[in-house]
């Protein structure tokens, strides 16, 4: 069992104590890995507070479904906890989540891999996309899933999939888009997004559709390694035949060339100052 206290002081603890953070591309949070004691071999996330009660039991029921649901279609996620940490009025949420080795993430493999060994990164990512989609049906509420090269991990030719927050079940669409600046890290964001709303609303679009999250892992694979997009692309355009053949007519005519991403997008994450290359 998780010690809770523990945990609230490694959280409260200055940076050093802390490690540094494994990823600066989080649009919600920067994950780290402690780097001494009972929390070495996992990975922490910590999210904006709120002193809604509501809003933070609801939180905690659909990342417990949400989580539920991915093993339930067959996503591989590793060992991942879900709390609610109280912080004077605040109820603050943390993951914890078991570390996969830094050597198995599936962005600094793609940066590195020569042409036939990121094609087969990229058709390990490919079946947990598939693998989710073709087994979403079975549940009677509305649900999403975020594939992006980032959110894998991959080790002896099989990928898992350790992004669960936002949970991508149960809210609507407009209930999301309110999540998405709730929980942002940005206080920019914050303070612009609700003048913004319709475009951050957005944002979630291509999460909730099949065809879009294949399109959008080729693209980012296009925009990481560009000397091998044809590759990619035509990897892409066989694996929707293939693997997802009930959404390949949507699909098909997005392969073709790289895709981009929208420009409200590019644009918000410079206004926002989110870090990343060329796949965020």
């Amino acid at each position: 069992m998780t010690d809770l206290t523990e945990l609230a002081r490694l959280i409260r603890d200055d940076s050093a104590s802390r490690g540094q953070p494994i990823s600066k591309l989080g649009y919600f949070c920067a994950p780290f890995r402690p780097t001494q004691g009972p929390f070495s071999d996992r990975v922490i996330k910590v999210y904006r507070g709120s002193t809604d009660p509501a809003l933070m039991a609801r939180l905690a029921t659909c990342h417990a479904d949400y989580v539920a649901a991915l093993h339930k279609t067959g996503v591989p996620v590793p060992e991942t906890e879900f709390h609610l940490l109280p912080e004077g009025d605040l109820e603050v949420p943390v993951i914890v989540q078991e570390a996969l080795p830094a050597e198995s993430m599936m962005r600094p493999q793609m940066q590195a891999a020569p042409r036939d060994a990121a094609l087969e990164l990229m058709e390990a990512a490919g079946q947990v996309i598939a693998r989710f989609w073709n087994n979403a049906d079975q549940f009677e509420t509305r649900i999403g899933f975020h594939p992006s090269i980032r959110n894998f991990a991959v080790a002896g030719g099989q990928a898992s999939f350790f992004d669960t927050f936002p949970p991508l079940i149960h809210y609507s669409r407009p209930e999301m888009g309110r999540m998405l600046l709730i929980f942002s890290e940005s206080a920019l964001m914050r303070r612009v997004g609700p003048l913004l709303r319709g475009r951050v609303t957005g944002i979630q679009d291509e999460w909730y559709l099949p065809p879009e999250t294949l399109v959008g892992l080729v693209g980012s694979a296009c925009r990481l390694r560009p000397e091998h997009g044809e590759a990619f692309l035509a990897w892409g355009r066989d694996f929707m035949t293939r693997e997802m053949p009930r959404w390949a007519d949507e699909a098909l005519p997005h392969l073709q060339r790289p895709p981009r991403l929208p420009g409200y997008w590019t644009g918000m994450r410079k206004v926002l100052g989110l870090q990343g290359e060329p796949n965020v």
